[in-house]
C-alpha cells in the first residue's frame, strides 16, 4: 500500500505529485489495469511473444 504523509510545511501539489511517483513506481495501476478483465493463458502467451518480439527477446 502506497502512502505518502503530509510534511507541516509542505504544499498539497507536491505531495500529490510525490504519491503519484510512488504509485508509478510500485506498479499498482499496471498491475490493476492488467486484471481489469479476465485473460486466457494463450492470450497471455501471445501477448508476451509479441512484447519479446518488439523487444528483440533472446530465442527468437
Amino acid at each position: 500500500m502506497t502512502e505518502v504523509r503530509v510534511g507541516k510545511d509542505e504544499s498539497l501539489d507536491s505531495a500529490l505529485r510525490r504519491f503519484k511517483r510512488q504509485v508509478k513506481r510500485s506498479g499498482i495501476l499496471t498491475d490493476a489495469r492488467r486484471h481489469e478483465h479476465y485473460e486466457s493463458p494463450s492470450a497471455k502467451r501471445r501477448r508476451k511473444l509479441a512484447r519479446r518480439k518488439r523487444r528483440g527477446g533472446a530465442g527468437l
